[in-house]
């Protein structure tokens, strides 16, 4: 029996969402305004061109597997396996490697403060 308190997605309810050729996000919904997390699977550069921004939530990105680099404003950071980076909201970036990431965010990521920037 679980309590008032504790939420819990298993792996049959979550959501895959393909956001472009080199990247798919499998997000669990949680349905709390506060925090969501998502499995992120990288195999490229992703956005293609440009970079994103998240205009509300920080975000942390845990690197499972793999490695590969973000790009945040113009400081470029090198990630392997283990290595955890904090996203600040506001911050201009991309991705750009074959990984897999687990990305907790906080408040919960909304698609409308998510924007494409050239």
């Amino acid at each position: 029996m679980y309590n008032n308190y504790m939420k819990i997605v298993h792996k049959n309810q979550t959501n895959e969402f393909k956001n472009s050729e080199t990247c798919t996000a499998i997000e669990y919904p949680l349905n709390d305004k506060d925090i969501n997390g998502a499995v992120v699977k990288l195999s490229g550069r992703y956005p293609n061109s440009g970079r994103v921004v998240n205009e509300k939530c920080k975000e942390l990105g845990y690197v499972i597997s793999g490695s590969g680099k973000i790009i945040i404003e113009d400081k470029e950071i090198i990630l392997d396996e283990g290595d955890l980076v904090l996203i600040e909201p506001g911050e201009k970036y991309y991705w750009d490697g074959n990984m897999t990431m687990f990305m907790p965010c906080v408040p919960a990521w909304e698609a409308e403060q998510h924007k494409m920037m050239e």
